[in-house]
């Protein structure tokens, strides 16, 4: 039978103080010698310290505690101290651990012959290795400090190490003769990062060694040299956080083996609040050359933008601006083929007419600029002025049916320079209408099922012009646009004709949150679409059939298949993909000596693979 004892008013201050130790294990005896000895499964509690152990002795009259290890002592800070043997005050505060081993808030771990704890505040290392990686077995970590001596000041999260050494898979490279490092539970603090190891086949075998430096309350940078047999580089990052928004910019310069060049990268983003709720944003992303963020893993993107916006959002209207530029780093690509300027200004508002639904109308304009002037597609420039206007309406019908009614009217007027095979300046009128019908059956319980059928008709025209196809060039099949009007992505191609999309959900949500939805569907037109490419599914009057099936779990996992498949059940495309998003309290970047933490706020964690 387990024993519950609680050690009542062990020094007279405790007493004053109606501080008070409990103690659990499987025995508890009182010796003749006023001992008391407590063994099996033992644990005690103190102020916020938990002590295991095999045994633990008091002696009363030398008011310590002897313990018997294997050890494990946790301080209210989240620390982790383990032990083979101890000789402590009740307090816990002074006393010797002996073969003990520290790890501070799960990244760094120190391991020393002996600890001594003094003050409730030091613990002082002896013959101390220092390391985010394993200190153990017969193969060096990666990196480690060793060190005559290293005191850990707890109140002040500091690392103090005399005649230390830094040694790299066992390899000393310098020595100092005292050092100071914060400790990890440090919000933030200047100093150095924990190093890491990074192995390519281009670049070989290097090490990171980051160097964090505060500026102020609300500013910092972080200078990493990165070495290797083929490689010296500077990384940077810098970070500004302002009362109206944030700066962070990051980038990197090296000179390798790889070209005899200086090679670079530089990406930088803002977001700033201004008054009246508008949202000022602007990034800059340039590189030295297209294979450079390749090369070091940087990032995996093969088109960069540069671009600025205004943003104004309310419950009624969008007021934006925005300017990008493109560059490319496909091989197989030129920047006019994107175009590389694009800039674009739009109002959009929506309101409830007295005759019932919403109203909504917007009006934009936008230009793609090359910078180019030959004739054709390599130097065009086009822009387009326009304005919408959409009324929709939704009705719920006996026996649960769910019907909509949309109508719209848009208006167009292209200009296109240097490109003879469009006149300079045309107007283009689009007239729309969509009806849908859904009937949703949903089955209630402990496992919640959802079936909709879903039929949509729609009919859109084309007046005027034909103008170029700038912004609709890559479209696909999706559950996202099954039921949509238009299924092409931009402003300059419109679906025309008549059209019937009829396609089933099933959706079901389990006890524990997990959910999965399998839907197929198809579209039926009156005539062929020629700006739909055979891979996107929808060419030719009738569509691809459409199967998209996606499983989620509580945890934050995703399974999504897509798949388009023809009359004879011939595959056109398949495509899915995993992910997994979930929020913990989180750090500043990967195992760190110090540096800032977000300080225990949540952040969300997202990792995933895509194939097709």
């Amino acid at each position: 039978m387990r024993w519950l004892v609680l050690i009542l008013l062990l020094l007279p201050q405790l007493a004053r103080a109606q501080n008070v130790a409990t103690l659990v294990a499987d025995s508890v005896t009182l010796s003749a010698d006023d001992r008391l000895i407590a063994s099996g499964n033992v644990v005690a509690f103190f102020d916020g310290t938990r002590l295991r152990a095999s045994q633990i002795i008091y002696d009363r009259s030398a008011d310590r505690l002897i313990i018997t290890g294997p050890i494990t002592l946790q301080d209210a800070a989240g620390a982790v101290l383990t032990a083979d043997s101890g000789d402590l005050d009740p307090r816990l505060e002074n006393g010797i651990l002996l073969g003990a081993r520290i790890v501070l808030d799960q990244q760094l771990q120190l391991a020393a012959n002996q600890i001594d704890r003094r003050d409730g505040r030091y613990l002082q290392l002896y013959r101390s290795t220092a390391s985010s990686c394993r200190v153990c077995g017969t193969r060096a970590p990666l990196w480690e400090i060793r060190a005559e001596k290293v005191t850990h000041d707890t109140v002040e999260q500091q690392l103090y190490f005399e005649n230390a050494t830094f040694l790299v898979r066992g390899l000393p490279l310098f020595w100092l003769p005292a050092m100071r490092l914060p400790d990890p539970t440090q919000d933030r603090a200047t100093g150095f990062l924990i190093p890491r190891q990074r192995s390519t086949s281009q670049l070989g075998t290097g090490i990171k060694l980051p160097y964090f430096i505060t500026l102020g309350d609300h500013a910092d940078v972080t200078l990493s040299p990165y070495v290797s047999a083929q490689t010296r580089t500077l990384e940077l990052e810098l970070r500004r956080a302002f009362a109206s928004g944030s700066l962070a910019l990051r980038g990197a310069v090296s000179d390798d083996t790889l070209q005899d060049d200086l090679r670079s990268y530089l990406f930088a983003n803002g977001t700033f609040r201004l008054p009246d709720n508008y949202l000022l944003q602007f990034n800059v992303e340039t590189v030295s050359d297209k294979a450079y963020l390749l090369d070091y893993d940087y990032d995996d993107k093969d088109r960069l933008e540069s671009g600025l916006s205004l943003v104004r959002v309310t419950d009624t209207s969008l007021n934006e601006l925005r300017f990008s530029y493109f560059q490319t780093l496909r091989e197989v690509e030129t920047n006019a083929s994107l175009p590389p300027v694009i800039g674009e200004v739009r109002r959009e508002a929506r309101m409830q007419p007295s005759f019932g639904g919403v109203l909504s109308y917007a009006t934009s304009i936008d230009t793609a600029y090359r910078p180019d002037t030959t004739d054709g597609s390599a130097g065009r420039d086009v822009t387009r002025t326009g304005g919408r206007a959409d009324w929709r309406r939704d009705w719920i019908l006996p026996g649960g049916f769910v019907a909509t009614a949309q109508t719209g009217l848009r208006g167009d007027i292209y200009q296109v320079r240097d490109d003879s095979a469009y006149p300079g300046t045309d107007l283009r009128l689009v007239p729309s209408g969509l009806v849908t019908l859904r009937w949703p059956l949903a089955r209630q319980g402990t496992v919640r099922h959802l079936i909709e059928p879903t039929l949509t008709l729609s009919w859109a025209e084309v007046h005027g012009a034909s103008p170029p196809n700038e912004d609709s060039t890559r479209s696909e099949f999706d559950p996202a646009n099954l039921f949509d009007r238009s299924r092409f992505t931009g402003q300059d191609a419109v679906e025309t004709g008549t059209q019937l999309a009829a396609g089933l959900t099933w959706t079901r949500v389990g006890p524990a949150g997990g959910a999965s939805s399998l839907t197929f569907g198809r579209v039926f037109r009156n005539r062929t679409q020629p700006d739909f490419t055979p891979s996107s599914g929808l060419d030719g009057t009738d569509s691809d059939w459409l199967v998209s099936g996606q499983y989620t779990t509580a945890g934050g996992f995703l399974i999504e298949l897509r798949g388009l498949f023809d009359d004879d059940i011939e595959t056109t495309r398949t495509d899915g993909r995993a992910r997994w998003s979930n929020e913990t309290a989180c750090h500043r970047g990967d195992l760190y000596l110090a540096g800032a933490r977000c300080g225990g706020k949540p952040v969300r964690h997202d990792f995933g693979m895509d194939a097709g």
